[in-house]
């Protein structure tokens, strides 16, 4: 019977978490996928040269995503606890990071953009074609870091409808945007890439503005910069402690997946564009299995701030089982998605040869990241730790797949599918590992302190 009421609850509970979380992931492919499908009517250069440009974003967007880990994590215990100000002076903290680095970001965009392509192609009609992208994408950067702290921390205070609504409406708007500046509607001009970019940016503007108003009528926490000045050096240590790793973790991967798309685009914009257009199936495949990887983590936290190991070791055990079921929806979603892509694609024709085969290798790669991103970025994060998953994914990604790729592609000299099929890979190699340090149960901790901001007023 107990287990039946705690089977019950934990699916009620991942569901509530869930629908939220991928409803905003759906949207966020929504908006990749429409550059692609209508920069697909544009032309092959002008796919290829957004992918490539693109990556810095995923780049970005890795980062904040890492500093939301620490952020949210230490935001949502003080808010149990009906404790303001530490939650403000972690969003100022989280603040600090995040404008340094859109800040540096936004200037490599506008002053040397073409320095910036050159990293992924040499290809001087790509590198052309980008460089203007990223010179407009340079305000969407500053935007970004400032918008993707303040939603972290109202998620983190239960205000995941408003997160929600302000992600939608931001999502919405570039979709709309794309297609009035890349077709040129409603008297616009036809900019092709340039107008990914300007809608794109618009958007993020827009975005920033709502949280503005959000702002204004919040009487808890507010979008303020004078919180980049509340200081308190345990919770700075806190803060490092745990988004540390976890940005790092997530910029070894990203920079190294990153580098998968530098050994394609030196092997051909054919390989380029198939590659586009796959990710793009990829992100919708995994929307399902990746929220159910961040609905868990987030209560997985929960229990272990209880301080419910048993209950904790319950609901990983079922995560698990739930991560490789959707995976495996994943993986058919690919297989189902093919024909109709393979049919509406306008590429050429070695590249249609590289998407179907690219197609192919993805229903079951998905399974794997799936995997890995429930335990390491879920279940081992819950628990605070952020520094096996770092550990593991250097030594996957640098010193396994990034070399394994490069010496396929140009010292080898393999066919563009193979050097494909060789780093997809990557997630499979560190199951072992993985799976071993989730068996071992050292992440299973609690690490909760009681009144920390109050029992230290010492400055950072």
């Amino acid at each position: 019977m107990n287990g039946t009421l705690t089977k019950d609850r934990f699916y009620e509970q991942i569901i509530k978490l869930v629908i939220p979380i991928v409803i905003q992931n759906l949207l966020s492919a929504a908006v990749s996928s429409a550059d692609v499908v209508m920069l697909n009517y544009v032309g092959q250069s002008s796919i290829s040269a957004v992918s490539l440009a693109a990556n810095y974003a995923s780049v970005l967007f890795m980062i904040y995503y890492g500093l939301g880990t620490g952020a949210t994590m230490l935001s949502a215990q003080y808010w149990g606890k009906r404790d303001l100000q530490p939650i403000r002076a972690i969003q100022g903290i989280a603040m600090r990071f995040s404008l340094i680095i859109s800040l540096s970001f936004s200037a490599f965009a506008f002053f040397a953009p073409n320095l910036m392509m050159k990293l992924f192609t040499n290809d001087a009609e790509l590198i052309a074609i980008g460089a203007g992208y990223l010179r407009v994408m340079s305000i969407t950067y500053l935007c970004w870091g400032i918008v993707e702290v303040y939603l972290a921390i109202l998620r983190s205070i239960g205000r995941v409808t408003v997160s929600m609504i302000l992600n939608v409406t931001a999502f919405s708007l570039n979709i709309l945007l794309n297609a009035v500046f890349i077709f040129g509607l409603f008297g616009a001009p036809k900019l092709g890439a340039v107008g990914v970019a300007i809608a794109t940016a618009l958007s993020r503007v827009i975005e920033l503005l709502g949280c503005l108003v959000v702002s204004l009528f919040s009487q808890d926490i507010k979008l303020k910069f004078s919180y980049m000045f509340l200081r308190n050096k345990l919770l700075f240590q806190d803060f490092l402690r745990l988004s540390l790793p976890a940005v790092l973790n997530d910029l070894a991967w990203s920079v190294a997946f990153s580098m998968y798309s530098v050994i394609l685009g030196h092997m051909g914009s054919d390989a380029v564009a198939a590659n586009s257009l796959v990710v793009v199936v990829r992100n919708f495949a995994t929307v399902l299995c990746f929220g159910v990887a961040s609905a868990g983590g987030i209560l997985l936290g929960n229990v272990m701030g209880e301080n419910n190991m048993e209950r904790a070791q319950e609901y990983a055990s079922k995560l698990i089982k739930l991560t490789v079921i959707t995976g495996a929806i994943g993986g058919v979603m690919v297989l189902a998605a093919t024909p109709f892509v393979l049919h509406f694609a306008k590429l050429s024709e070695t590249a249609m040869g590289y998407l179907k085969v690219m197609l192919l290798i993805n229903t079951y790669y998905i399974m794997g990241a799936a995997v890995n991103t429930t335990l390491i970025a879920g279940v081992f994060r819950a628990g605070g730790d952020s520094r096996f998953g770092l550990i593991c994914d250097v030594i996957d990604m640098w010193v396994y797949a990034v070399p394994l790729g490069f010496l396929a592609a140009f010292v080898f000299k393999l066919p563009v599918l193979w050097v494909y099929f060789l780093l997809c890979t990557d997630e499979f190699v560190k199951w072992p590992w993985v799976i071993k340090h989730y068996r071992r149960g050292t992440w299973l901790k609690n690490i909760t302190r009681e009144n920390l901001f109050h029992k230290n007023s010492e400055q950072a």
